[in-house]
Formats: structure tokens, sequence, C-alpha cells
């Protein structure tokens, strides 16, 4: 990537401060932006930062809940009067649940999930976006996941709550286009982070995880703008080739390719 690619952009990452997350802030400002990382641990942000820094790229924390909506509108507004605006939102707080089947799980811990991973998104989403819009621009990438695209007998939660996020995503696409506003959400594959490092993955063969760099650099690339043809669309990170879908957009366009669908 050119390392001026997002000169001029500020970007916003929810759940900057570890894993998937910090790896996306760092891919960012180290193409450019601006970044503002937020999270609820403020110690972990300011490793993020101190990263991001001292490689050279412009980086500041803000503590944010993405469960409680002021805390949101809060750190927004902190993060839009240090720099002037906000181009680039990264959803990427989420957490997981898995190990039972539905029945089992208790409830207050699978609706949990659901408050974190679809609802924060909303709320972040509907904190941002509108400037954007008076704006006529701006880029929005959801971090989804594989898990949301088949049915999980043992991760119920998590997988309803990235299977909504493919719709909530599409849904906003198709409602912000016409202002010049580009949203998507992918998958970064099973990457090691915290949330992965548990029992339940203690089976998963070497070959199986992605490396945490393809996040960073396919969410650079969409928020350079050279994707935004296929705004509303599902890729991942390690299985698709973003060049050759934006070779394909039409066929992928008029069959409805890359997003969730009923089979008939």
């Amino acid at each position: 990537m050119d390392s001026t690619i997002l000169d001029g952009q500020v970007a916003l990452i929810t759940g900057g401060s570890r894993g998937i997350g910090r790896e996306v802030a760092r891919a960012l400002a180290m193409n450019g932006a601006k970044v503002a990382v937020t999270a609820r641990n403020s110690e972990k942000l300011k490793e993020t930062v101190s990263i991001i820094t001292e490689a050279g790229g412009e980086c500041s924390a803000f503590v944010m809940d993405v469960r409680d909506y002021e805390s949101i509108t809060t750190a927004v507004k902190a993060v839009t009067e240090k720099y002037s605006k906000i181009d680039i939102l990264v959803n990427n707080a989420g957490i997981g649940m898995g190990g039972n089947p539905p029945w089992e799980d208790d409830i207050d811990a699978w609706w949990t999930i659901q408050e974190v991973n679809l609802k924060g998104v909303f709320m972040v989403s509907k904190a941002v976006i509108p400037a954007m819009i008076e704006r006529g621009s701006g880029r929005v990438i959801n971090m989804g996941s594989y898990v949301g695209t088949y049915p999980n007998p043992y991760t119920s939660a998590y997988s309803v709550s990235k299977a909504a996020l493919v719709r909530l995503t599409d849904s906003t696409a198709a409602a912000a286009k016409e202002h010049g506003v580009y949203v998507f959400v992918i998958s970064p594959g099973l990457v090691k982070t915290d949330m992965t490092d548990n029992p339940f993955f203690e089976d998963v063969p070497d070959h199986a995880w992605v490396a945490i760099e393809k996040s960073g650099e396919l969410c650079v690339a969409l928020a350079s703008g050279k994707a935004d043809v296929l705004t509303g669309k599902f890729i991942h990170a390690d299985v698709d080739d973003l060049d050759d879908l934006i070779a394909r957009a039409d066929e992928i366009l008029d069959n409805d390719l890359y997003t969730l669908g009923l089979k008939k």
C-alpha cells in the first residue's frame, strides 16, 4: 500500500485496545490516516497509541463503551472536536461465546453478545454516519465473521449477531449510498487473538489460522475508496481477492452475490 493513501482522513476504530482493532488502527495510521482508537480499557488503549506513535503514525485514545449510547456520543464528540471530522469508521468491538447448544446458554450472556456485536455497531454508526452524510462522504467497515453465514450449533449467540450484522450492513449501505457513504462488512478469518485464546480453538490446525495483518490491509483498501462499487457486500480478508471482486463487480451486483440471501 501507498503509505500516504489515506492522508487527510480521520479514522475511528472501536475495540482498538488490542487484537484486530489494534492492527487495523496501526495499518490505517501507517497509510496516512489520523486514528482515534476507542475501548473501555484506558491502559490498553495507551499501549495502542504508543505502538502507533512510535512507528511514526498519529493516534489518540478515547474511552468508549459500545453498550452505552451516552458514552458513544461523548467519545464521538471528542474525536470530532480534536480532528474536525470522521471519514472512516471501523466497527470492530465484539465479544464471543461458545461451547453449548442454544438451549443451554445463559439468557443474559446470550443477549449481551447481541448488545455488543450488533446493537453496539448500530449505535456507533448512528452517532457517526449523520455527519458523513452531511459532508457527502464516508466509509464504514463492520467486522463480521464467516461464522454468521452458516449454522453453528455451539456458537449461536455469536453466529446470530454476525448474521444480523450482514443485514444491518447492506441495509445501511443501501440507504447511505446516495449520500456518498459506503458501508462494508468483512471477515478477518480465524485470527489468534485474546478472543480465540481458549479451549474451544485448541484443535485448530496451524494452516487454518489467518495472519492478523490481512485485516488491516483489507481495511486500508476499503478505506481508500477503490472498492466503493461493492458497498454493502461481505468480503473475507483471506479468501477473497479484492481486485478480482472489483473486476467482477457487475456480475456480483447483477446476481446479488456476497450477501445473505434465501435459496429457492
